[in-house]
């Protein structure tokens, strides 16, 4: 994977950092850390600059976040009562009510998460579909969107583009922060998830 992502940005430069952050953002296991502290790199051997690798970037990252978005919104709220009404949400343990509540919460808190779940590894890319499925303005979408993924991208590109041909270690931390970030994320959802069965469980026994 490595290997095809310096490749492809050796080749196409700017367009292939627009290119790769774009997937990226559509298809999270493809890692970030490694085009953009990559593209820094490139900025001490080749033609591009850092302001410029920073700004396709950032426009790959939109565009990716915009495909999810509208996948969301195809997604919405209805049809997930409708999936919750039937066995799936017997299943889970989950009533129409429940989706109401969520999308009720994220109405209030949605700017932050967009904003902050954008320097999150995989939920950076995912928390644009529930974006898009609680229906949340395109222009508030795009404006925490694009502010979350220019501070992540400015910071690997210069990092990149300070620590030079010592690009990976950069990387390794980041792998590093990724791995913590994501066990937090697991107990985290391991603990909401039991903290919203145990609400339930109290509210059926009252």
């Amino acid at each position: 994977m490595e290997e095809i992502i310096i490749n492809l940005m050796n080749q196409f430069g700017y367009i292939g950092v627009f290119l790769l952050i774009a997937i990226e953002n559509i298809f999270p296991p493809i890692p970030s850390e490694v085009i953009l502290t990559f593209g820094g790199y490139m900025t001490t051997y080749s033609n591009l600059n850092v302001p410029l690798v920073i700004l396709f970037s950032t426009l790959g990252s939109l565009v990716g976040a915009i495909v999810l978005y509208y996948i969301g919104k195809i997604l919405n709220k209805e049809r997930l009562k409708k999936i919750v009404s039937g066995k799936i949400g017997k299943i889970l343990c989950l009533k129409q009510d429940d989706i109401d509540k969520a999308d009720a919460w994220f109405d209030k808190k949605g700017e932050k998460c967009v904003f902050f779940c954008r320097f999150v590894p995989i939920v950076r890319s995912l928390i644009s579909i529930p974006a898009g499925m609680s229906e949340m303005r395109l222009s508030k979408f795009l404006i925490y969107t694009t502010i979350g993924s220019l501070i992540w991208n400015s910071v690997l590109v210069i990092l990149g583009s300070i620590v030079g041909e010592n690009w990976e270690s950069i990387v390794n931390v980041f792998d590093t922060y990724s791995n913590i970030a994501l066990i937090l994320l697991i107990i985290l959802f391991i603990g909401f998830v039991i903290w919203f069965y145990k609400k339930k469980t109290k509210k059926q026994q009252a």
